[in-house]
């Protein structure tokens, strides 16, 4: 052979396919990701639409009804350290299409629901909780593996696609709603479901970068220059003898930081998830239309694309305490202006309510991926944030539950509004007491010290 012939290269000949595409992969996960956490989240988001009718169709109290969601977190939460051992052990590729079977077949089942307990273990175990594989929840266990110096910034991309999805499919839901009824659309959302996210990722979902030969945002791992990703973990550890360490389970549960951790995320889904149940039935009970609070969510979504990929950039620049800090101010802001309303019923509060919701609060997403794996890194990562998990799920379960409860009890939203605020207020203390910022730096705090 001529010495001037290019030689093959064998080792690019050796790596998986998916790793020989002409662009980073992870780029490949980030896009499934908008996708399936669009359709996944807002099929558990559509019950805020759904909501009204049901209960015009049933005459259920508010509080009996809206425990369906309830259920579902609760379910959600009392699986989810196992969901996190399943993301350890089988990866994303096989649970995150049964993730999107179960919410298929919920939604399909809940067109035929007549009692309550149907509407809980149709929508409630099978949407909400089953749903949590294809939510923020499932891809926070893997996605942070394939970046690492725009972690923040990259999952805010992802979770984007949530309020993308908002924007089209529930407005969508609304009218078709208005058009052949409730059942009827939860039939077509359910096959939209099992179509959009099932096929996609048995094709393509990878657990992590390893699996094609890649490091995280982008390196080869059988490149022996490329040292990026070893480069910025070493110069963003603050604690070398907590960073390194290769977490379990039991260790973790052993300190306070965790605790710390698991009390923010509660307080802070618990905040969420009480006015994403609720704001479609309060709006129309101040004088607003079915129609014009459809809207209103939608344009939470809209906002929340903004949001997520702006307050998870802004993590990556400024700090994760401080970016979780901004988020949950925003739900403050949004339950000042839900208690305002009554009083003053004006399309311009109703824009307050979405855009702090979408703008600020959504920003709680990518953080709720990136914070707990810059704390507890390691092989059992999954079971780790599986726990984290549970106590979050339990958040949002009891915000929509008591919130309605709340409601049946005293004829109004004022009491629940505020007790939301309250633990907004408190998830930002929990947060800046785990203190991720004393583990590692972000990427924008590495060239200042």
């Amino acid at each position: 052979m001529p010495a001037d012939r290019p030689q093959p290269d064998t080792g690019t000949l050796r790596r998986p396919w998916p790793a020989r595409l002409p662009f980073y992969y992870g780029w490949v996960i980030i896009a499934l990701a908008f996708v399936t956490i669009g359709l996944g989240v807002n099929a558990r988001t559509a019950f805020t639409v759904l909501f009204p009718p049901i209960l015009d169709d049933f005459g259920w109290s508010r509080g009996a009804t809206a425990a369906a969601f309830s259920v579902g977190f609760g379910v959600s939460a009392l699986c989810a350290p196992l969901f996190g051992v399943a993301f350890d052990r089988f990866g994303p590729r096989v649970v995150v299409p049964l993730g999107g079977l179960s919410v298929g077949l919920g939604l399909m089942l809940t067109a035929q629901i007549t009692t309550p307990w149907q509407l809980y273990l149709a929508y409630g175990v099978l949407v909400v909780g089953g749903g949590v594989t294809i939510s923020y929840i499932g891809h926070a266990a893997f996605l942070p593996r394939w970046f690492a110096r725009r972690r923040g910034f990259a999952i805010g991309i992802a979770f984007a696609g949530v309020g993308v999805g908002a924007l089209i499919l529930l407005p969508g839901l609304q009218a078709l709603i208005g058009a052949v009824g409730w059942r009827e659309s939860c039939l077509a959302f359910g096959v939209l479901v099992v179509v959009g996210i099932i096929p996609a990722n048995l094709i393509l979902q990878r657990h992590g970068p390893g699996q094609i030969g890649l490091q995280p945002d982008g390196g080869r791992a059988d490149d022996a220059t490329d040292t990026r990703a070893a480069d910025h973990a070493r110069d963003t550890i603050v604690d070398p003898a907590w960073a390194n360490r290769d977490w379990t389970l039991g260790a973790a549960l052993g300190t306070a930081r965790f605790w710390w951790l698991a009390l923010g995320m509660f307080s802070a889904l618990y905040a969420w998830y009480a006015v994403q149940v609720h704001q479609n039935r309060f709006l129309i009970d101040v004088g607003f239309s079915a129609d014009t609070a459809a809207w209103a969510l939608g344009l939470v979504g809209l906002t929340g694309v903004a949001g997520q990929i702006g307050v998870g950039a802004l993590s990556d620049r400024f700090g994760r305490e401080w970016a979780w800090t901004a988020a949950c101010l925003g739900y403050v802001l949004c339950y000042g202006a839900l208690l305002a309303l009554p009083a003053a019923p004006h399309g311009a509060l109703v824009g307050l309510v979405a855009a702090s919701q979408g703008l600020l609060g959504y920003g709680i997403a990518p953080l709720y991926a990136a914070i707990p794996s810059e704390l507890f890194q390691g092989r059992h990562y999954g079971a780790i944030f599986g726990c984290v998990s549970l106590s979050a799920t339990l958040g949002g379960a009891t915000g929509p539950w008591a919130s309605g409860q709340l409601f049946d009890h005293q004829g109004t939203y004022a009491t629940a509004w505020t007790v939301a605020g309250g633990f907004a207020l408190l998830s930002v203390l929990c947060i800046w007491m785990a203190a991720p910022r004393k583990v590692r730096r972000v990427a924008g705090r590495v060239s200042r010290t």
